[in-house]
């Protein structure tokens, strides 16, 4: 089994999805052990002295400042816990759980949360061990995710309830069936592992690579459209696209024309048009558009996962706890805001698509694509589909990130929103999914009706048309066409056209 070790070197967004959905194990780096044990003998210290310090011999929230009793410390950071598991509705999967505790895990191995060793070392062994806290889904105002944190944390205390083995049960249950115990906890261990962002982070690392592998997929559909529209291929040229430097333009360009290879469309005169629809015409400055605001949401996302962004933050080198506003991450809320937005713009293009390919002028190709006149449908009612598709993800194309009320009292006037802004392109992906399937089938259709042998399409295409035809067959007499839309969505989700080349 693979194993990742945590505090050496920082984790990129495969690595989360490796532990969360792969089930590699976790192990902290001995450098990361140094750096632990350095910051809390400095809270250990500091929690004794005068000087308040937030959450450690100070009270949270809209009670900051109220000083703490010495004996109350420790139990103080469970009472912590308890209060902020406020989180409803429908928990997570076990992949974004355990995303969830690897991103957490990360933060604390950067060696500024002052966290007990016992505490991290527990969180490692339930990770490894298969104790997976149930955690709700609404709750987070970006604000660090206190309430999805706080359930995450529970089981470490032998309280809520975890998943294991494929069974839900008391948090305290789950631990002693995988041979660990509950911990104790000191100091600032209870803020430390809920005062942090690891819901949205890890998360947004889970979300990130499914959109990273969805735009691959989506420029695959992008592709047999231009080879079934018989589209001008000249916008694709590369000289055309390094006139204008735009960001992701020219990758994106570079990957289609690998898609369209050996395509008798690049052949001088093969092309119907002089000019095609827009929708044809600029996918490579949307698509590039698409692929560079994905770039930012990774790097967003790695920044956090090599960050210490507690408060108060440990810094042992100067024997100080500094509080601070580290566990704000409006750049992360604004990426995922502008990569819905992006995802919509390809939406928009790839429904025009569909939509041209339903008229002979555009075409060339029999009314709805069936060759049986009148009298049947073909592809005309699926465009309804089509457009309540495009309408869900235009709505989750609307910012997030400008939401949120204030709360603790004015202390929390500002929220960034964070994980909603994760979950609606979680929400748009699975929309996105669905209207690539639907220029798939729709695209496919198109080549059939134009009888193109299969040595006269590009290498990409050729490979993408074959696998859907494994999927689903040409349309003749009309047929019920959500459950070939569900069957390629689903092929989709499997990864069958992540590289059709290697079919």
């Amino acid at each position: 089994m693979r194993v990742i070790e945590v505090g050496e070197r920082p984790l990129a967004i495969e690595d989360i999805v490796a532990i969360a959905r792969d089930g590699a194990r976790v192990e902290l780096a001995p450098a990361a052990r140094a750096r632990i044990a350095a910051a809390r003998d400095v809270v250990l210290r500091l929690a004794q002295g005068e000087a308040p310090i937030y959450g450690v011999n100070s009270a949270l929230g809209a009670n900051t400042g109220e000083r703490l009793d010495a004996s109350d410390l420790a139990e103080y950071q469970r009472r912590a816990i308890r209060a902020r598991a406020v989180c409803v509705g429908v928990p997570y999967d076990r992949a974004s759980v355990r995303a969830m505790l690897a991103a957490r895990i990360a933060g604390m191995a950067n060696g500024g949360s002052g966290v007990s060793q016992d505490v991290l070392d527990t969180m490692v062994a339930m990770l490894n061990g298969g104790v997976h806290p149930i955690v709700p889904r609404q709750g987070s105002i970006g604000v660090a995710d206190l309430p999805q944190l706080a359930h995450l944390a529970l089981p470490l205390i032998g309280e809520g309830e975890a998943e294991f083995a494929g069974e839900r049960m008391p948090g305290g249950e789950a631990l002693q069936r995988a041979g660990l115990e509950p911990v104790a906890l000191g100091p600032k261990d209870g803020l430390a592992l809920v005062s942090a962002n690891a819901a949205t982070i890890g998360r947004a690392a889970l979300v990130t690579a499914d959109a990273l592998d969805l735009a691959a997929v989506w420029r695959v559909s992008v592709a047999l459209s231009l080879e079934a529209f018989r589209a001008n291929l000249s916008p694709l040229d590369q000289r055309a696209v390094a006139a204008r430097d735009a960001a992701g333009q020219a990758e994106a360009a570079a990957q289609l024309r690998t898609l369209l290879d050996g395509s008798e469309l690049l052949a001088p005169g093969a092309a119907r048009r002089v000019q095609d629809p827009l929708s044809f015409r600029v996918v490579a400055q949307v698509h590039g558009c698409l692929q560079a605001a994905l770039a930012r949401a990774r790097s967003e996302v790695e920044i956090e996962l090599a960050s210490a962004a507690d408060s108060p933050l440990v810094i042992a080198a100067d024997d100080v706890m500094l509080s601070n506003g580290n566990f704000h991450v409006p750049a992360l809320a604004l990426a995922f805001d502008a990569a819905a937005i992006a995802l919509a713009q390809a939406a928009s293009l790839a429904a025009q698509r569909v939509v041209r390919f339903m008229t002979p002028a555009m075409t060339g190709l029999p009314l709805q694509l069936t060759r049986h006149g009148p009298a049947h449908s073909g592809f005309a009612t699926l465009q309804k589909t089509l457009s309540v598709l495009w309408s869900d993800i235009r709505l989750r194309a609307n910012p997030g990130s400008l939401d949120g009320l204030t709360v603790s009292e004015g202390i929390e006037d500002h929220a960034t929103m964070a994980l909603g802004t994760v979950e609606k392109l979680a929400e748009a992906l699975e929309r996105a999914r669905y209207v690539i399937a639907v220029e798939m089938l729709v695209a496919a259709q198109a080549l059939d009706l134009r009888a193109l042998a299969p040595e006269r399409m590009g290498a990409g295409v050729r490979c993408a048309y074959r696998a859907i035809r494994d999927v689903v067959l040409v349309l003749d007499v009309d047929r019920p066409l959500g459950p070939d839309v569900d069957a390629l969505a689903a092929r989709i989700a499997a990864g069958d056209f992540a590289d059709p080349r290697r079919r």
